[in-house]
């Protein structure tokens, strides 16, 4: 598949804002499933500073600074992408998900590269710690010797059907008991839970930060800034690599699917924060869109900035 992707992030303050530093996380990832090319970073007012790095868990980092008054900030990243199809859900895989667990606690000396790089996404996080809740929760779908892509399979989809997609009820610091005991939120929540259920039978999981095609209701157009960012998940399947999982949408991710970012938790790919001086109050709006090309379609991201 083929898209452009725009995203634009305004803010705008009720005073003049001094000094700010600044972090964008919202350059897409190179992959081997997704290419991404003819990129464009437009950022007002003109940055006084700015770089470009890769984190700990391979994310492209912009770094920018601010120096003279303003009082609004905007940041609009626009991206050619190419997606190609994963590697199927159906994989063959006979590893239990004990088994699985069990090689995530060798000692590190004694177990692959892959399974040493899982290991962090064992841990607890800023916004996911385990607990007997989220283990007994899992429990139903990761019964004793249960093949372990059949048992994350069943809980991805037990997530989509219990719970309702709510995004009144939850904030960022929502716990996820809260979640749990009321089976409500969002994608961010929904996948925390299911990270969370994971790490709590300790398996190795991580949160993926991104978009998706999303389609108008039938016979209306789609509407441009209508789109937003997604979030799903991923878990370590030894032998075989990193499974992807949506449970608010109880699929397996496609070439639907555009990845900015993975980490540990949504703290470690948060698309903009940053720390700046003066500004009082202020507002945030958000506009993404992703948009399919016809095949052999290039050069357009200038029309989108």
């Amino acid at each position: 598949m083929r898209y452009l992707l725009r995203h634009t992030t305004h803010y705008q303050y009720s005073g003049a804002v001094t000094l700010s530093h600044n972090e964008a996380r919202i350059l897409p990832r190179v992959l081997p499933w997704q290419d991404c090319s003819n990129t464009q970073l437009v950022i007002t007012p003109i940055p006084d500073r700015m770089r470009e790095r890769i984190d700990f868990f391979g994310n492209r980092v912009v770094y920018f600074s601010i120096e003279s008054l303003h009082e609004s900030l905007d940041v609009t990243v626009a991206s050619e992408i190419v997606t190609h199809p994963r590697a199927s859900a159906d994989i063959f895989s006979s590893i239990s998900w004990e088994q699985a667990a069990e090689e995530l606690r060798h000692d590190p000396r004694q177990t692959n590269r892959d399974a040493l790089d899982a290991r962090l996404y064992v841990l607890d996080s800023p916004f996911i710690f385990q607990s007997p809740g989220l283990a007994d929760y899992a429990r139903s779908s990761f019964t004793p010797g249960r093949n372990l892509v059949d048992a994350v399979l069943e809980l991805n989809q037990r997530i989509f059907s219990e719970f309702t997609y709510d995004p009144e009820f939850t904030t960022l610091a929502t716990p996820l008991q809260d979640v749990l005991a009321s089976k409500r939120g969002v994608c961010q929540d929904f996948a925390h839970l299911g990270i969370g259920c994971l790490r709590s039978l300790g398996l190795a999981a991580r949160y993926v930060s991104g978009y998706m095609e999303t389609l108008p209701p039938p016979g209306q157009q789609k509407l441009l800034g209508a789109d937003a960012t997604h979030a799903w998940l991923a878990v370590f399947v030894p032998g075989w690599g990193w499974l992807e999982l949506d449970p608010t949408n109880g699929c397996v991710p496609d070439e639907r699917y555009i990845i900015l970012g993975w980490g540990r938790d949504f703290a470690d790919v948060t698309p903009l924060k940053g720390v700046m001086t003066g500004g009082g109050d202020h507002s945030l709006s958000v506009a993404v869109d992703v948009l399919p090309q016809e095949e052999g379609a290039q050069g357009q991201v200038r029309d989108l900035v």
